[in-house]
């Protein structure tokens, strides 16, 4: 299936592993210009590597702590200057932040900023020239809506679902769509640090449907959907790409 995406651009943060790198190169594969940003420069570089090699468009490499003051609109310039345009955004930066009835102030900030208002800044950094061409495409990864306790990112993403239908009901008549996906159980340096073999082989047995946990390529295909001109009706959902580990029904 043809997705006719080559010749766009795109912009992917959180792209130096996991998730991130997984959809940059598969964008790449599909003839999609990237830029990829994240804060480990030499792992952005193998990235880049990896999609070049495979006959891709050569992509443009950004360094960027999200954390930073001003570092959305620093990364959405970069991305411009570079790239002429960016047709697609992948919201992927982020991180779990497990907290607790102490947890202070300064936390609760911290993640919010990296797991909502920078990719909300992102977004809007960006909207202006795609409302120009009159086509776009948003997509945010976010989380799990059944928390075991209380965790900043996941109260972050909560937010994340509530604002990307309000934007999709707002762009959808520029050719605009907004989509979020939460991911399940997808091998990442996260996952393999936090969570050892065996409950990872408990887990698959018994609590993922299909039996294992996912890889990068089970949603960078998705992804290519998503963005491509064949998905202009979908916008404004959220997608859970997990195995089928979650049980809500929506």
């Amino acid at each position: 299936m043809d997705l006719n995406i080559s010749g766009k651009t795109a912009l992917v943060t959180g792209a130096s592993s996991g998730i991130g790198r997984g959809i940059a190169v598969a964008l790449g594969g599909e003839g999609v210009r990237v830029a990829i940003a994240a804060r480990r420069v030499e792992q952005l570089g193998e990235v880049a590597g990896e999609i070049a090699d495979a006959g891709g468009p050569d992509p443009v490499v950004i360094e960027a702590d999200l954390l930073a003051d001003g570092a959305s609109q620093a990364v959405a310039d970069a991305a411009l200057e570079e790239l002429g345009s960016v047709d697609i955004l992948i919201n992927n930066a982020g991180g779990s932040r497990s907290f607790d009835l102490d947890t202070t102030e300064e936390q609760w900030e911290e993640a919010m900023t990296l797991n909502f208002t920078r990719q909300r800044q992102l977004a809007r950094a960006l909207l202006d020239q795609m409302i120009d061409r009159a086509w776009g495409r948003i997509i945010n990864f976010t989380g799990k809506s059944e928390p075991d306790g209380i965790n900043g990112a996941f109260c972050a993403k909560a937010a994340m679902h509530s604002w990307s239908k309000g934007m999709s009901r707002e762009v959808g008549k520029h050719g605009i769509t907004v989509n979020c996906i939460p991911p399940g159980r997808i091998i990442s340096e996260q996952i393999l640090r936090n969570y050892t073999p065996e409950y990872r082989k408990w887990q698959s047995e018994n609590e993922i449907p299909v039996g294992e946990y996912g890889q990068p390529d089970d949603i960078a295909g998705l992804v290519c959907y998503l963005v491509s001109p064949l998905a202009r009706y979908i916008t404004g959902t959220v997608i859970p790409v997990d195995g089928g580990l979650r049980r809500y029904q929506f």
